[in-house]
């Protein structure tokens, strides 16, 4: 089993950058009105954010990082690691991390690496970024978690461009000895590939003639091979069993107690799959919050995200028990406990 405990650590503070532009998913032109309507009550989507054509996730994620450090009055020269994540990068080659240890004005001795993961990529970095700062060589660190899911999304495709939303997150981590740590649980299944993928583009399929052109593959779904093609029964299928297996796996490795917990924030899929998983583990209403009305499916941003605009008060005010659980693309998933005590929590940035 794929289980890991980072002692010594402390999540010190949380932040979120979406696009100013907003979609209404009522105004989407492959919906007639009934369609919408069935849409809406279903996944819980009702508007989004999209980025411009000139603003990529690593932009989101440096506003996210810059009020992040403001807020919290880190000195940048005290940051000793940065982690990116996202499967939407500035360019194939070099990593993104190191044009935003640039950015940010980090120093040059500084750890800076790329993981490339969708909906589970908030709980991997984490873990990433967590086992770098346990042993204290290392003090404090920045995990910039997001992507810009729209634009590989078709916009003809009703399965995917009305459920998908655009974000940029930073997480920050510390070193702390008077701290029982942070606890994980990981899994993938990679049979399950073609569930979520964008077909040409990289090295085994890459870019030709073909890769352009639109194909109908059904009525409302249109698109090529480099636009994202999502299996959604598969996905359900994966989700409403994997999910809530990782967390049962967490909680028995660990001898945590379920009725202990404060929150449980889940990648924000889709209302449905979601409240399915939260049934199974007959989890209250009022420990999930949701973001899912006013920002769709982030990919890998979902959990701070959610954290950011439906948990700010309480995270900045009082301690609580989380549980977070991301589970999608690759098919990867993971599941992480963590407790947090009045943490920096920034109001949402728009850019």
């Amino acid at each position: 089993m794929a289980f890991f405990s980072a002692p010594n650590v402390r999540l010190a503070g949380i932040s979120a950058c979406v696009p100013v532009n907003i979609l209404e998913d009522s105004k989407y032109p492959g919906f007639s009105e009934d369609e919408a309507d069935k849409f809406i009550s279903s996944t819980g989507v009702e508007r989004r954010r999209i980025a411009d054509s000139n603003t990529t996730t690593s932009d989101l994620c440096f506003k996210a990082a810059e009020r992040l450090i403001d807020d919290l009055k880190w000195k940048k020269d005290e940051i000793d690691c940065l982690i990116f994540v996202t499967q939407t990068p500035d360019y194939i080659l070099p990593a993104t991390s190191c044009l935003l240890q640039k950015r940010l004005g980090l120093k040059e001795e500084v750890f800076a690496l790329d993981i490339s993961l969708g909906c589970s990529g908030w709980i991997y970095g984490l873990q990433v970024l967590s086992s770098l700062l346990a042993n204290g060589q290392l003090r404090k660190g920045l995990l910039l978690v997001g992507d810009t899911a729209l634009k590989p999304c078709s916009p003809d495709d009703k399965s995917t461009y009305p459920l998908f939303g655009d974000a940029g997150t930073a997480t920050a981590v510390e070193f702390n000895e008077n701290t029982e740590g942070i606890r994980f649980h990981f899994a993938v299944d990679g049979a399950g590939y073609e569930s979520i993928i964008i077909y040409d583009g990289g090295f085994r399929n890459q870019v030709n003639v073909d890769s352009f052109k639109m194909v109908e593959v059904e009525p409302g779904i249109k698109r090529n091979k480099l636009q994202t093609v999502l299996d959604g029964m598969n996905v359900f299928s994966f989700g409403i069993s994997k999910a809530p297996e990782s967390i049962k796996l967490l909680f028995e490795k660990f001898e945590i107690n379920l009725n202990e917990i404060d929150y449980f924030v889940f990648h924000q899929a889709n209302l449905f799959m979601n409240e399915m998983i939260r049934k199974k583990l007959k989890i209250p209403q009022e420990k999930v919050p949701y973001s899912l009305k006013n920002f769709g499916n982030t990919s890998s941003a979902t959990i701070p995200l959610t954290m950011v605009t439906e948990l700010k008060e309480r995270l900045r005010k009082e301690k609580a028990r989380i549980i977070a659980c991301g589970f999608g693309v690759g098919l990867s998933w993971g599941s992480v406990y963590f407790k947090t005590n009045k943490i920096t929590v920034c109001d949402l940035v728009e850019y």
